[in-house]
């Protein structure tokens, strides 16, 4: 949420607030920026010269063995283009194991008191510097384009590297093929430092300013040395473009951003051969196949995709706009390989995307720091997930509750408004996890701080709502009340860890929601241990252990900021500008936020934390969602594909506003909405304060009773949930899986983003994203057949990929059964999600094409960590259907060495959750597509009661109802291992 101006934020506590739509002009177009501009400005001038080569070249390697970063190349760099400057870049090839090449570029040996940001790095990676390396094959040959590198490595020996010295190219092959070229059109550059007196045209005239400079200036440029001296005439201006005015002070609107460090810009080109769709750049509102960015054509974007971090409301559905958070990463995909890139930059970054016959071309233009490309070799998706995953760090296994409904508005007016909120759901038999404070809650908006005139014992709230199985959630935003008598504020003027001015030692001060405010610096190391302290119980008197915390506006968003967030020439621990580390400070927030609430509870608990903004890495410390959307048909479907996007690059725990936070959906438009979010990873509704209230108890039958069903389908399936984020957190598999993830081979599901599957699970998902819809088209690519969850209707295998029309009237939406799969669920959905630990399950197994289905199941306490100590259930269930008779069995999946950090064996005896565990039962089992009904069903010589509908089977070539097998009350243990004989 945001306010389109800081004077506004001084009526929000008289009057409710009157919220105004941000427009595009509150935000930059790349021709605004002078960095964007000159980068940019390349690709255009290269594009009309056929015969441009790169000014960049490499000198002969120097090899750099043993060490903590292990083996790497470094070749020193010259550039043509300023042959007298004392200039030097240095590009090191690193190997980061699992077949992950390291590509850095930074200047070295400058003369300057002042260096480009390396250290994004130590906050994206879970080692910044590589632990191991394999890159002792190497090679050298000279070819008609000069001399040649290469570099073989990867487990089989089949990844190459080759660097050609001159003009600079870098090709990637996998299996020999070529799938990845970096500067293929010569679009590398590095703006070196200059000072201000190198601009000037003529020798020490103190009169002579940077425009006036330019204005006389024609043809090459003059390069002057720190006396004034001319050094020598260099043609950078073709390369240049015109001498920037912009260069060491850029002006947009009211704002002034000083550049002491001048231009420091940086641009690569990677091109993707033979590539048609590539994936990535979350978080964007669009599709999830990137467009092309040079307007060429109806369907394009004129824009790059801008990543920076920013606060933005009613965001447009389609656009390659910045919103909060950013993975600067891409996926290619073709039908015979898949390949990856990070482009690890903490400054604001732009992505143009070209789409010739040939394949995909990109251009990264960064405003500032080093090239720090991460090459993930795939060879398909799954590959690509666990690489990302072994840099970055994979999603914990996140609280089960966390994963249930959430409840939120912006805001609940008081004490009781909450509990009884809580008491309605009840009365109405909707389950809730989860009930959520926006800033309201807060005195003054001075979080940590409640008002207890509407809030005048939040303890007991808090163990009240505790006492139901339940768990609140209350907003602690980044902004600090500028208040001598706030003591958060006195505590961070006292430890000076705010964030400075340009001027390096006084205060940042900017508006928010608090009014005049402060922004603690989360970079300095300093911060951290008191940012826990503020959150333990006996400083924050009134939290409890059911309390967990929403970090929102953390991109930052200042009102009266440039961008509505923090001017770029603000300076961070360690001497930084604000934009170097732009996109990673929201990520440092939720970061000291998830270590605080880890160490305030002993045995610890899983923390919950939802964030805004994020960078790669943020999957460790928690959810994100999708901000602030609008109660729009346009953008509900819309929210689908940004999810794809959010979870393949890493951020798997995420979600949308159930309902939109702008608008009064209507209630067919508010019921998909719920349909959707049932089966988004992060499932909260929430509004804006100027919303109606909808709370799903409001409404009249048969809404209500639609959306309490949905809600229940959620519950049902909480095991298949945090089955899925057990995967994630051990594989970086995401828990949302677009179909070219799925079935890479299908090149005809490659731009599909509006369905998805669950994990491993079988579930195929297509929301329902517009009016009066009855009927609903679904792709499949595989030869298996599909289950109507609902219906138990079959839609038969096929040898070719095909569309089946599934029915969709309100109450019901596509979710579909994957043929040879077995999904664990358990029917009884309770009043809260802690309440249903020791309900029985049932087992839904989809026989497929071959007669044979597997599926799988993790359950553990859902809150500690004890299951890093053997505290957990991990089962795989069979169907053997190749024989005369078919076997459903279960059988342990944990069985190794925790010492050798495999996963320890259950034991029913080690623990009160275990040995309650250890009597949970299978209550039903329920087998579609069977061929023929059997003669018996028995499990170890015992018969079981059982019933049969005829229908059609997986093998059959016509769509019907499905043949169902129900097996009531095997009383078999979840934990044993058994089998039934069908």
């Amino acid at each position: 949420m945001i306010l389109s101006t800081w004077l506004a934020a001084l009526t929000i506590v008289a009057a409710p607030l009157q919220v105004m739509a941000a427009k595009n002009h509150d935000f930059k177009l790349c021709q605004q920026q002078s960095f964007c501009r000159r980068l940019r400005g390349i690709a255009d001038r290269a594009s009309k010269d056929e015969g441009f080569t790169s000014p960049y070249s490499l000198l002969p390697p120097v090899p750099n063995k043993g060490g903590s970063a292990g083996a790497s190349w470094t070749f020193p760099m010259k550039t043509s283009l300023y042959k007298d400057v004392e200039f030097e870049l240095q590009l090191d090839i690193l190997e980061q194991g699992d077949g992950i090449a390291r590509i850095r570029v930074d200047e070295v040996n400058s003369n300057l008191s002042w260096k480009r940001y390396n250290e994004t790095s130590k906050w994206a990676l879970l080692e910044a510097e590589p632990a191991r390396a394999d890159l002792s094959s190497v090679t050298e040959k000279t070819s008609q384009g000069g001399k040649v590198n290469t570099f073989n490595y990867g487990a089989s020996g089949d990844l190459s590297l080759e660097i050609r010295h001159e003009p600079l190219l870098i090709t990637f092959k996998q299996g020999g093929e070529t799938v990845m070229i970096i500067n293929d059109r010569n679009l590398f550059h590095m703006e070196h430092f200059r000072r201000r007196e190198d601009f000037f045209f003529e020798e020490n005239n103190e009169n002579d300013t940077i425009e006036s400079a330019i204005d006389g200036a024609e043809g090459d440029q003059v390069v002057l040395s720190p006396t004034g001296k001319e050094k020598e005439k260099v043609d950078t201006k073709w390369f240049e473009g015109e001498p920037d005015k912009d260069a060491f002070e850029e002006r947009w609107k009211t704002w002034a951003d000083a550049k002491p460090k001048g231009p420091e810009g940086f641009s690569v080109d990677i091109t993707f051969p033979g590539t048609e769709h590539i994936y990535g750049l979350a978080e964007h509102a669009s599709p999830l196949s990137l467009r092309s960015t040079d307007g060429s054509a109806e369907g394009t974007f004129s824009e790059p995709y801008r990543l920076y971090n920013v606060d933005i409301f009613e965001y447009e559905a389609d656009s390659p706009m910045s919103l909060y958070g950013n993975i600067p990463m891409v996926h290619a995909q073709t039908s015979k390989h898949s390949v990856g890139v990070l482009n690890l930059v903490g400054s604001e970054t732009l992505v143009d995307v070209k789409h010739p016959k040939s394949g995909v071309q990109t251009q990264w233009m960064s405003e500032s720091g080093i090239m720090d490309l991460f090459i993930l070799p795939g060879p398909k998706p799954k590959d690509l997930f666990r690489q990302y995953a072994g840099l970055t760090g994979y999603t914990p296994i996140p609280p089960l509750w966390s994963i249930a409904y959430h409840q939120c508005r912006w805001n609940y007016l008081d004490q009781h408004d909450v509990l009884d909120v809580n008491r309605r759901f009840d009365e109405e038999d909707i389950p809730l996890d989860v009930t959520w404070l926006d800033i309201e809650y807060a005195a003054e908006h001075k979080y940590f701080d409640w008002d207890k005139k509407q809030f005048p014992d939040p303890v007991k709230m808090q163990n009240e709502v505790g006492a139901l199985g339940r768990k609140m959630v209350a907003i602690v935003d980044p902004h600090i009340k500028k208040s001598d008598n706030f003591r958060v504020y006195k505590d961070a003027t006292e430890k000076d860890i705010i964030t400075k001015r340009n001027d390096k030692t006084s205060n940042f001060e900017g508006w928010c929601w608090t009014g005049s405010s402060v922004w603690v610096d989360f970079f300095n190391p300093k911060s951290w241990d008191w940012w826990t302290e503020m959150f333990s119980f006996k400083v924050w008197e009134d939290s409890t252990k059911f309390l967990y915390i929403w970090n929102d506006m953390n991109e930052p968003s200042v009102f009266d900021g440039p961008e509505i967030s923090m001017p770029r020439d603000n300076v961070h621990y360690g001497g930084w500008e604000h934009r170097d580390v732009h996109n990673i400070n929201g990520a440092t927030f939720q970061k000291a936020t998830f270590d605080a609430l880890l160490e305030r509870e002993s045995p610890k608990k899983r923390p919950f934390v939802l964030s805004r903004s994020f960078f790669p890495g943020s999957q460790r410390y928690g959810a994100i969602w999708t901000g602030d959307n609008m109660g729009t048909w346009e953008h509900m479907a819309g929210q689908t594909a940004m999810l794809l996007s959010l979870n393949i690059c890493g951020m798997t725990f995420a979600g949308a506003d159930v309902g939109g936070f702008f608008g009064n959906p209507s209630v067919e438009m508010l019921i998909r909405w719920y349909q959707a979010g049932a089966f988004m990873p992060f499932f909260r509704a929430h509004a804006h304060i100027d919303t109606k209230r909808r709370e799903p108890y409001l409404f009249d039958e048969p809404y209500k009773g639609i959306m309490r069903d949905t809600i229940r389908l959620r519950y049902q399936m909480l095991p298949v949930w945090y089955t899925a984020f057990h995967e994630a957190s051990l594989s970086g598999a995401p828990t949302m899986r677009p179909q070219y993830a799925m079935f890479p081979e299908d090149s005809l599901g490659f731009a599909i983003d509006d369905q998805y599957y669950i994990g491993d699970s079988g579930l195929l998902v297509k929301p329902v994203t517009a009016a009066g819809v009855e009927d609903t088209v679904v792709y499949l690519s595989d030869n298996q057949p599909y289950y109507n969850y609902f219906s138990h209707r079959v839609y038969p295998a096929s040898k070719r990929s095909r569309h089946v029309k599934v029915p969709t009237p309100l109450e019901t939406f596509p979710v579909l059964l994957q043929g040879g799969y077995i999904l664990p669920i358990r029917a009884r959905a309770r009043k809260a999600s802690t309440l249903m630990w020791r309900d029985p399950f049932t087992l839904i197994v989809a026989v497929g094409a071959d007669g044979n289905a597997s599926g799988r199941l993790y359950v553990d306490d859902g809150d500690s960590y004890d299951y890093e100590s053997g505290q957990f259930v991990w089962r795989e269930f069979k169907l053997d259907g190749s024989g005369k008779t078919s076997t459903l069995s279960n059988h342990n999946l944990a069985t190794g060495d925790q010492a050798a950090g495999d996963l320890v064996k259950f034991s029913p005896s080690s623990g009160p959750w275990a040995e309650g565990i250890s009597t949970v039962q299978v209550e039903q089992i329920v087998v579609l597509g069977l061929k023929s009904k059997p003669t018996s069903v028995q499990a170890s010589g015992t018969d079981l009661e059982w019933s049969w509908v005829a229908g059609s089977s997986a093998s059959t070539g016509s769509e019907g109802d499905a043949s169902k097998l129900t097996i009531k009350n095997p009383k078999l243990k979840i934990v044993d291992d058994w089998s039934i004989t069908l």
